[in-house]
């Protein structure tokens, strides 16, 4: 019997990291030890997390693992996306070329911009009072 090959990836949106871990296997996805629709509750966040799979059409022949942390469901979804992108690119790099062109191997790397001091946000200002 062959022994399933493991392929990894990291992914990472705003302040979420997600570990992925590649099986060949029948498609069954699971992020946190949750099932994948169970974690990712709205059809957009579950689209776009499955976005490489579908793209290189790979979404029967794998299991999936993942391990998210931090940020929120579409910081996360997005992380997934990238981890699975990296996974897949490890796996068989004839996939490169396909993934490139649909923008998942690029790390966003739009991030929260910070508060600055004397005022109450990033850009907004206190009220300007003349008199």
């Amino acid at each position: 019997m062959e022994t399933p090959t493991n392929h990894m990836g990291t992914g990472r949106r705003k302040t979420a990291v997600a570990r992925v871990r590649l099986t060949t296997g029948n498609g069954k996805i699971v992020i946190n030890g949750q099932p994948f629709d169970n974690y990712f509750v709205t059809e957009t966040l579950r689209t776009h997390a499955s976005q490489p799979l579908l793209t290189t059409d790979t979404l029967s022949k794998l299991d999936i693992q993942v391990n998210v942390s931090g940020g929120g469901p579409n910081g996360q979804a997005g992380a997934v996306s990238h981890g699975i992108a990296r996974a897949l690119v490890a796996m068989d790099a004839n996939l490169r070329p396909t993934l490139k062109a649909g923008g998942f191997l690029t790390r966003d790397p739009r991030m929260k911009e910070r508060k600055k001091y004397g005022q109450p946000g990033a850009r907004k200002r206190y009220q300007f009072s003349k008199r």
